[in-house]
């Protein structure tokens, strides 16, 4: 088989890829093996403009939302599939200085920010002594049908080799690369933590990020926003919430763990007014890593080697905006962003 780029893993950043080459009738092969709990398929799907206790835009925000709205709904339009929903974060605010934090930055940051809500409407709900705030627009995406959906589209095109990645079997010729029986110009790593592993990548400054999530039936609370009080309750599927995340540098192994379900279930009897139940516990590690900025681009060192990858926990804004960046950069040979550009670390 003889195609253009190889793209190693099906996560955000691999399916976005693949959907966006597909666009420009770039041919690939995706190779990737599935598995139940990956970072994209328990990440909430949240993409928040506003981040931090001192509620400051999100890095490169007013860039990366268009991109992003414009590719979902592209893909939902290619499949015939619901995955993208403008929607508001309401944020419960858990201190009286996180309530005059947020009504300052909203001064400033009006085009995002609202402290004008209204607290009657969510007293049935939930119990809280201070404020809230609006955060809108916000974009919710439906992760685990992208992904699921866009495999069925790989397998139905012949372009997925389902199967565990050894890059020992990676072969180099003048002008190409071979994977046991696929020619192409170049592969790209999009696999997420596992790119640690590549003696290509294994430089970089990954900081394996530990993330936990439960996921709730609360059927008597509205799933049209997205809920924060130092926990927070997103609407999943089937009329269900995530309810997460936890964030943790110092971790044992990537399985669910008894202290955090007990935690968040002593958070939401403390929130929650109505009743819940808790029908599942996942977990997974994110590709985070120490600069929080992603890593894009071909290595100068072995141009027939690619990386998108390092998206952390925002991976849903950042990878639509970021490749098409790699495949204009690709076709086009235009730059990518100097803070992305995976060889601002290769000198």
């Amino acid at each position: 088989m003889i195609v253009d780029y190889i793209i190693i893993g099906q996560g955000i950043s691999g399916t976005l890829l693949s959907f966006k080459m597909m666009q420009q009738n770039i041919s690939h092969v995706v190779i990737d093996h599935s598995k139940p709990y990956t970072a994209s398929k328990v990440a909430s799907g949240v993409i928040n403009p506003i981040t931090g206790r001192k509620f400051v835009k999100t890095w490169m925000i007013n860039e990366l939302m268009p991109f992003a709205k414009n590719t979902y709904k592209s893909i939902e339009q290619l499949l015939n599939i619901s995955i993208f929903q403008e929607t508001s974060v309401l944020d419960f605010h858990t201190t009286d200085q996180m309530q005059k934090a947020f009504d300052e930055r909203a001064k400033i940051e009006f085009a995002f920010l609202n402290n004008n809500v209204n607290n009657d409407d969510f007293n049935k709900y939930f119990s809280f002594e201070n404020g809230l705030g609006k955060i809108s627009p916000c974009y919710l995406i439906d992760i685990n049908t992208l992904i699921e959906t866009w495999r069925n589209y790989l397998v139905q095109n012949d372009s997925l080799l389902d199967e565990v990645f050894n890059e020992e079997e990676i072969n180099f010729k003048p002008h190409s690369i071979v994977y046991k029986n696929i020619e192409a110009k170049k592969i790209i790593y999009c696999n997420g933590i596992e790119t640690m592993q590549s003696k290509w990548f294994n430089q970089l400054p990954f900081a394996p990020n530990k993330g936990e999530a439960l996921i709730v039936d609360i059927p008597s609370l509205p799933n049209k926003n997205i809920y924060k009080n130092g926990i927070t309750i997103v609407p999943w599927k089937e009329n269900l919430f995530w309810v997460g995340s936890s964030y943790e540098w110092n971790f044992e192994n990537n399985q669910p763990t008894i202290a955090f379900k007990q935690k968040v279930e002593k958070d939401l009897k403390r929130w929650l007014k109505v009743p819940f139940r808790v029908l599942d516990h996942i977990s997974s590690t994110r590709p985070t890593n120490t600069e929080r900025r992603p890593f894009v681009g071909v290595l100068k060192q072995n141009p027939k080697i690619a990386i998108l990858n390092g998206m952390g926990t925002k991976g849903c804004s950042l990878a639509p905006f970021f490749c098409i960046e790699l495949v204009n950069n690709l076709i086009e040979n235009t730059p990518i962003h100097i803070e992305a550009d995976v060889n601002r670390f290769y000198k």
